[in-house]
This record gives structure tokens, C-alpha cells and sequence, in this order.
């Protein structure tokens, strides 16, 4: 995916695709449940490894079985298509929480 800002109607059409998933502070957010602490880290560590691969790192924290999720592309102080591809990974990995 380009590091190129995206457009608020490329943003729309993407959250439309992204279940829970909205724009907080500019940057996309969205709160996931676990049923446990192992699955939240376990899950943790899969996007970890994908994120890793991709240069692409989340904002997170997690507490017990929750994790708290912002995308936004750094350097371009936007979301870009490379958020997007985080989120949707994100979502196939948790099972469309």
C-alpha cells in the first residue's frame, strides 16, 4: 500500500468495510474484546509480526482482554492506504471481533 494521504471519502468508503472502526483525533480507532488476556496478546503478537514485516506499527495498549487500537501514517501526519491494509489485517486476524 502507498503512503499517500487519503481523501475523507476514501476514508468513508474504507470504515464502511471496518465494523467498529471510526475516526477519533484523526486517526482510526477502534476498541477490541478478547475473551482473555491470552487471546488479546496472542492476537497482539500476530499483528506484531505483520506490522513488523510491513514497517507499519499501531498505537495500542491493552489492559486484561481488551486493546485499544490508533492507525495513522507518522510521517504523513494522515491516514493512508497503509492503515487501511493494517485495519482490515487486524479484523481477519481477530475474527471480525
Amino acid at each position: 500500500m502507498a503512503r499517500t494521504k487519503l481523501s475523507e471519502a476514501e476514508i468513508q468508503a474504507a470504515l464502511a468495510e471496518l465494523p467498529g472502526w471510526a475516526v477519533q483525533d484523526g486517526k482510526l480507532h477502534k476498541a477490541f474484546k478478547f475473551d482473555s488476556f491470552a487471546a488479546a496478546i496472542g492476537w497482539m503478537v500476530s499483528v506484531a509480526v505483520y506490522a513488523d514485516k510491513n514497517d507499519h506499527h499501531p498505537e495500542w495498549r491493552n489492559v486484561y482482554s481488551r486493546v485499544w487500537v490508533d492507525l495513522w501514517t507518522h510521517d504523513l501526519a494522515a491516514i493512508s492506504g497503509r492503515d487501511i491494509d493494517l485495519a482490515r489485517h487486524m479484523e481477519k486476524l481477530a475474527g471480525s471481533q
